[in-house]
């Protein structure tokens, strides 16, 4: 079968290749399943990738199979599976388990092992591939009604991974009610985490780069929110007038903001960095006045990467109700449709252009 590979550590080097069919014996006791891949999104962690500046193949090969954010429907299942059946419409999770405490308590997320088992990014083979197999903890169940906009699933875990977590965190304050929230980065992530804030009540302004109108400024006022270009009024000002912040949801890449957004940040709030940053920049801070508003406002900065079963699970319940509330508004984001995997080099020609939301190649039609 098809699969889009990769040579890890090797600049360019994403190429199609022959592979052979998975089998459900591949996992015991009969707890296999059999899933035909009908979409997967691209994002910058392929172009990367791609670009050899971090992944590894899985132990015995010399290879990676790219793709982390998956779609597909359940052709067989092994004779002991229960939770799955053929026709379900599934997304695998990322992350693989492992031998930490917090993997035995299925919070592989947050793993505190040295190297981490991440699909198509580090060690497993990824989903840009006709078939896999999996066990069904692996395996989450979208229902038919989202089936159009399904490979959102996984940027949408993160998005409420980072949001769920600053309510827990915050759950040590006894009672908090956040009013305001900031998103910095208006890409897929950004606008899905402005989509789940709005979900939650909060009034949002999401800040990005360009300057309105463009399709992610009117896909942020499609949901309520309020589209600020830092271009045109910088981070601190808009606090001044929009803020204080109770939450801000950092996705812009651009680490220096980070900085900015500290001392945006109102009391009691919290911070969350989403955006994974491998370069080498370095900005002068005022680190006094940071770490002085910080220790007096009572704030938290916290970080976020990957997502688990639970956070899966309400991103399939934010898509349904994002559905309901807001038509249409999912399938927007779908900007750059690609037709099968043979055209691969098309989905890295137009990520990160200007107009590309979430590009995702149609390994097989939706059924």
């Amino acid at each position: 079968m098809d699969a889009i590979v990769v040579t890890p550590r090797t600049p360019h080097s994403a190429r199609l290749a022959q592979m052979a069919e998975p089998a459900l014996s591949g996992v015991p006791d009969g707890r296999g399943v059999l899933v035909r891949v009908l979409r997967v999104g691209l994002d910058g962690t392929d172009r990367e990738i791609d670009a050899g500046e971090y992944g590894d193949s899985p132990p015995g090969d010399d290879f990676l199979v790219l793709g982390h954010e998956s779609f597909g429907v359940v052709e067989e299942v092994g004779r002991s599976v229960t939770e799955l059946r053929a026709g379900d419409f599934v997304v695998a999770l990322v992350r693989g388990h492992g031998d930490t405490i917090y993997d035995e308590v299925e919070r592989p997320d947050f793993s505190t092992a040295d190297s981490f088992r991440e699909h198509g990014i580090n060690r497993m083979h990824g989903f840009l591939t006709e078939r896999y197999v999996d066990e069904p903890k692996n395996l989450i169940r979208v229902p038919a009604g989202l089936r159009d906009v399904g490979v959102l699933l996984e940027p949408t875990s993160v998005a409420d991974k980072g949001i769920a977590q600053a309510f827990e965190i915050q759950r040590r304050l006894g009672v908090w009610k956040p009013r305001r929230a900031a998103v910095l980065g208006a890409g897929t992530i950004g606008l899905l985490a402005t989509l789940i804030l709005r979900l939650r009540g909060l009034e949002v302004t999401t800040f990005g780069l360009d300057e309105a109108p463009y399709l992610n400024s009117e896909l942020v006022e499609a949901v309520e929110a309020r589209y600020m270009s830092t271009r045109r009024t910088p981070l601190r000002e808009a606090a001044g007038e929009f803020g204080p912040f109770d939450l801000m949801f950092e996705a812009t890449g651009f680490s220096p903001l980070v900085f900015e957004a500290m001392g945006a940040l109102g009391r009691n709030g919290v911070l969350v960095l989403s955006s994974v940053t491998g370069g080498s920049r370095q900005v002068e801070v005022p680190a006094d006045a940071l770490n002085l508003g910080f220790v007096l406002g009572n704030k938290v900065m916290v970080g976020t990467v990957n997502a688990s079963r639970r956070d899966f699970e309400s991103g399939v319940r934010d898509l349904a109700t994002a559905e309901a509330q807001y038509p249409g508004w999912l399938s927007r984001l779908l900007t750059h449709p690609i037709q099968g995997l043979r055209d691969f080099a098309k989905a890295f020609d137009v990520l990160g252009t200007p107009g590309a939301i979430k590009v995702f190649i149609e390994v097989a039609a939706l059924s």
